[in-house]
């Protein structure tokens, strides 16, 4: 029996950008959907590395001993505003649980505290974010501009961002893992 594709977006989905979307801050984006209601709907791409010099006030990379910190390009609306996404549950009253073990939310105290400690929760300091408008995001997605995905942990923090939309893709199988074979540069095909 031919497995269904899954087809819900909701918190803790994955969507994962179609070849259809070329160039631009969704090229071959994995953007981990934290809202999605009537209202709207945002998001956190989580595979897309940004190289940034952070003050030493806001993190300490002298002072940097977990390993598991990590800065993303969250997405293309409000760049200087920093998210942070890890794995701790130690403050609920300032956090969203997206998926199992996930978290959206913390503080520069959160932050600071974390980084110092070798065996410290997954991190990735997140800067900006994706948004749309009510009934948008469905839009999108039905004019078949994402695919759909479960978001998990491991997912998330272990896959390295690089691989992660091909590493998706051959997952769901059939059609999708031949889509992740297609390269970035279409004239090297």
């Amino acid at each position: 029996m031919e497995q269904l594709p899954y087809s819900q977006i909701q918190k803790g989905t994955f969507l994962i950008a179609s070849p259809e979307i070329e160039g631009g801050s969704f090229f071959r984006s994995v953007i981990l959907v934290c809202e999605h209601n009537p209202t709207g709907s945002f998001g956190i791409t989580i595979n897309k590395k940004l190289e940034v010099e952070l003050p030493e006030e806001i993190i300490g990379l002298s002072h940097l001993e977990n390993p598991s910190v990590g800065i993303r390009q969250g997405g293309p609306v409000q760049t200087n505003q920093m998210m942070l996404l890890h794995t701790s549950a130690a403050i609920p009253q300032q956090t969203l649980e997206l998926c199992d073990d996930v978290y959206l939310g913390g503080d520069l105290n959160f932050l600071q505290e974390t980084i110092t400690k070798p065996e410290g929760p997954k991190i990735r300091l997140c800067f900006g974010y994706s948004g749309w408008a009510s009934g948008q995001l469905e839009r999108e997605y039905l004019d078949g501009h994402w695919f759909l995905y479960p978001a998990s942990q491991d997912l998330i923090f272990d896959i390295p961002a690089e691989q992660l939309w091909q590493t998706l893709l051959r997952r769901m199988g059939g059609k999708y893992a031949t889509i992740s074979t297609i390269p970035e540069d279409l004239s090297l095909n």
